[in-house]
């Protein structure tokens, strides 16, 4: 089989034994950098993967994945037709379910204890399949609050925070009417029970019934619009699917919000992080890329007769470049795929590990459950392996060429005069 020169000879001087063993040491501790860089990358990305992925489903549970709401305009001709337009939307293939709500900030007080909350109207019936939770705690509090409409459903947080129990009753006053200081507007509820309401409104939130609802924001225009929130097959699509279903819908009548839209901010800070983190984790194949400079730059020195004699045998200065290139290349090539390697199974048996280390660690160390990382999770995204792969490949690339080019510019006749 014919080979480039370069890429021959490149690799006859990575499989040489006969070579300095400090050269070698160098050549080795490069390599290990690199493949502690990508493992540590591929890793870390995983970890913030899955992270992200938790506080994404957290934050659905309650946050519509899209919700079309009528523009000041069409209020309140076009909010009458919602029921209708639920109904006409869940038809699509890409949603899943649709239902009315309203939505605004109240006070709640009870026994002493008050705070503000966000309060959402919800229709019972059509709340589990437009939440996506089909547990049976959650669908027996649906059923219940359809059938007792002057009753409350309150976050796990917030009713520890406040003490209240299940059948406890709570006063809700909503802000406008409170700001306008009308007590009378103020309606009494009984507390149905408790339920999950997603990590982020689990300590602020209520749920009460769609025309209860309705009637406690009905001085408070902005909170008495109606929205439609939808439930769709693919939440990355969100907006997409919301702006296509909207044109079924007469035009200029209707807004519509994405959950990337509502919750930017915080999936914006958390792809900054994972990028910055990403980028932090980066140094380390960068010191890597280092070693493999300083490694090319002593072979290169000790190789000089042999490149003086190619250069006279008509060897071209890119071919010189090449095999340095080649030698450089493989070194970083192996680390990366060590790494790699090293990664992926660190990354789908990250549960596994950390159980067993909460475990030593528990027995051992502290004796009282106090450590709890067996809940860490990782999410590999092969993406993330192809880009950290690639960006690793790069960086060793651009650091043979320095050294390369050394070699490349070695003078022949300098060289072979003291042969």
């Amino acid at each position: 089989m014919i080979r480039p020169l370069a890429l021959y000879i490149g690799l006859r001087y990575t499989r040489a034994r006969k070579q300095s063993q400090f050269i070698s040491f160098v050549s080795v501790i490069s390599m290990l950098g690199i493949a502690l860089g990508v493992t540590s990358l591929i890793a870390v990305l995983s970890v913030i993967n899955a992270s992200t992925s938790t506080m994404r489903e957290e934050t659905l549970k309650h946050i519509p994945h899209a919700s079309i709401a009528p523009t000041a305009d069409a209020w309140p001709e076009a909010a009458g037709n919602l029921s209708a337009l639920a109904r006409r939307l869940s038809e699509q293939e890409t949603v899943l379910a649709a239902a009315p709500y309203v939505q605004g900030e109240v006070w709640l007080e009870s026994r002493g204890n008050a705070d503000f909350i966000n309060l959402r109207g919800i229709e019972p019936e059509l709340e589990a399949a437009v939440s996506g939770r089909d547990s049976e705690h959650f669908i027996s509090l649906m059923e219940e609050l359809a059938a007792q409409p002057d009753t409350v459903i309150l976050g796990t947080r917030l009713a520890s925070r406040l003490g209240l129990l299940a059948g406890d009753r709570v006063d809700l006053t909503a802000l406008s009417s409170l700001t306008a200081r009308r007590s009378g507007d103020t309606r009494s509820y009984r507390i149905l029970g408790v339920a999950d309401l997603g990590f982020y409104a689990n300590d602020n939130a209520a749920l009460i019934g769609f025309e209860e609802g309705r009637s406690l924001f009905a001085r408070d225009r902005a909170a008495a619009l109606p929205h439609l929130r939808l439930r769709v097959d693919d939440v990355f699509r969100a907006r997409a699917i919301a702006t296509q279903d909207r044109q079924l819908l007469p035009p200029g009548e209707y807004q519509l919000n994405s959950w990337d839209q509502t919750q930017a901010s915080l999936f914006n800070a958390l792809r900054m992080e994972k990028r910055l983190t990403g980028f932090m984790l980066l140094m380390i194949v960068i010191i890597g890329a280092v070693n493999i400079v300083s490694t090319l730059v002593m072979v290169v020195a000790d190789k000089s007769a042999d490149i003086a004699i190619l250069r006279t045998m008509g060897a071209r200065r890119s071919t010189i470049m090449g095999i340095f290139m080649t030698q450089g290349l493989s070194a970083g090539l192996v680390g990366i795929v060590i790494g790699a390697l090293l990664g992926i199974l660190l990354a789908l048996q990250l549960g596994t590990l950390t159980g067993r280390v909460e475990q030593f660690m528990n027995e051992w160390l502290v004796p009282d459950q106090v450590y709890m990382i067996s809940h860490l999770r990782a999410e590999l995204q092969w993406s993330d392996v192809a880009l950290v792969c690639g960006g690793a490949l790069l960086i060793c690339l651009l650091a043979t060429l320095y050294p390369a080019w050394r070699a490349s510019r070695i003078q022949a006749a300098e060289v072979l005069r003291y042969e």
